[in-house]
């Protein structure tokens, strides 16, 4: 978690998966892609995610607690994973956005870099839009 927060760190992802009914630290890294492909359709996992976003006059971190929340999943599970949710957010307590995931086009970048910055208040790009 703090690895992700570090602007000089180069892990930008973090995720907290399921050891039975217990959540562990899970996989961590650099590239998003690699976070997109922990996400299948059988599991349900959290992830917290540094994003670099921001306009021509700044650029600045933003982060999103994201679960997701497989295909193939349990309705009993999917359901549980909400009240789990809670235990995670003692950890991960600083972010912009949190998403509910469970279709993989929300899973991509541009996506959550669009809310994230719509979350974020000032745009200066709209002057050049």
């Amino acid at each position: 978690y703090n690895l992700v927060r570090d602007d000089g760190s180069a892990v930008i992802w973090v995720t907290f998966k399921y050891d039975g009914s217990t959540i562990v630290p899970g996989e961590q890294g650099a590239e998003y892609q690699h976070f997109i492909q922990q996400c299948t359709d059988d599991v349900r996992l959290f992830a917290f995610v540094r994003f670099t976003t921001g306009d021509a006059m700044s650029k600045r971190s933003k982060f999103a607690l994201i679960t997701w929340i497989g295909e193939n999943v349990s309705g009993l599970q999917r359901a549980k994973t909400g009240t789990d949710k809670t235990l995670v957010k003692e950890v991960v307590q600083n972010f912009a956005k949190e998403f509910v995931i469970s279709d993989r086009k929300e899973l991509e970048e541009d996506f959550i870099k669009s809310e994230l910055k719509k979350a974020g208040g000032a745009n200066y790009d709209a002057q050049t839009e």
